[in-house]
């Protein structure tokens, strides 16, 4: 009795647990994009065939061991080897792979002339997100506007990683020393979660990256915004925050435009302000979990390249948040 509760529960979980993973921000089974879709609409082929498929060998087994001895099957012998073992996979096989390669023709064809192109290097843990139209550099985040072609070239600066947001588009390898390329047309404005698909070391579930689709206005004024340089300070708290900031040593490997930080090691915090996650996807954009980064980065995501920073006192420390919280 106890062992079929178990069954029941464990069954139940798995059943849940499957299920949830049909929809939210991060789901194959929602596609918001035009690739996301024609790769939905091939996985439920897919699904559809293999269970229509299945069910026709399961109904010849139970037929074969269930008949009437004065029953036959209307062919046999050599005839079911040919009909039943060549011919039937093959047709079946060729159609599912002509349909498998049509639509990868479709979402690989190259994008229009007004494509909004986005380049992403993947970093051990992070997005570094360029526009190179526009011209600046972002991080851990990607906004674009709805109903536009995106191009998006991807490359690694270390290790293979693996580019996918799966409401959007497929999964794309990053490979050092080669460019590849995604396209798509999101179709819905919203937040979408994306996440390294291709084990990358100890922190690789820790990579994630939020795709911000927006409508062409609010997209504009994105772009608008990013461009600028980092907002001057507007209080003696935002000035003391960016005097800690410089004086820390952080400008090393950070770059604030219009300030004398100019790192390229860690993401660019121009417009850290407005971004909706810190540490790659992984906690909201707050006082808390960017003081808690600040302090000690390693607790929270062992094995990143940021330092603690425990030398701040209590006032400099919330001065200095004050200054990066000011940053949209």
């Amino acid at each position: 009795m106890g062992g079929t509760r178990l069954t029941y529960r464990l069954g139940g979980a798995l059943a849940s647990l499957a299920l949830g993973a049909c929809s939210g921000p991060q789901s194959t089974l929602q596609p918001a994009g035009s690739d996301a879709r024609l790769i939905d609409t091939l996985w439920w082929v897919m699904f559809w065939g293999s269970v229509v498929i299945f069910l026709i060998v399961m109904a010849l087994v139970l037929y074969a061991t269930f008949r009437p001895h004065h029953r036959r099957l209307p062919f046999k012998g050599r005839t079911l080897i040919l009909v039943g073992g060549i011919a039937w996979p093959v047709v079946t096989l060729t159609a599912l792979l002509i349909y498998g390669v049509s639509v990868g023709r479709t979402i690989t064809q190259p994008v229009a002339p007004e494509a909004v192109r986005i380049e992403v290097t993947g970093h051990m843990w992070w997005w570094e997100v360029r526009y190179p139209d526009e011209g600046f550099v972002t991080a851990n985040e990607i906004r674009v506007p709805v109903g536009t072609p995106v191009e998006i070239a991807v490359d690694t600066a270390d290790v293979i990683h693996s580019f996918w947001v799966p409401n959007l588009a497929g999964k794309l390898d990053m490979l050092p020393g080669r460019v590849n390329h995604m396209r798509f047309t999101a179709e819905q404005p919203g937040v979408y979660r994306g996440q390294c698909a291709e084990f990358c070391g100890p922190q690789h579930a820790r990579m994630a990256f939020y795709v911000v689709v927006e409508t062409p206005e609010a997209y504009a004024a994105w772009v608008e915004k990013e461009a600028q340089p980092a907002r001057e300070p507007q209080s003696e708290l935002e000035l003391r925050g960016r005097d800690a900031f410089l004086g820390a040593g952080c400008g090393a490997c950070h770059t604030v435009r219009g300030t004398e930080a100019a790192g390229m090691l860690g993401p660019d915090l121009t417009h850290l302000g407005g971004r909706l996650s810190i540490g790659a996807g992984m906690f909201d954009n707050n006082r808390g979990t960017l003081g808690g980064w600040i302090v000690d980065s390693q607790a929270i995501k062992p094995g990143n390249k940021m330092p603690p920073f425990r030398e701040f006192d209590g006032e400099t420390l919330q001065a200095l948040l004050v200054y990066l919280e000011s940053l949209q």
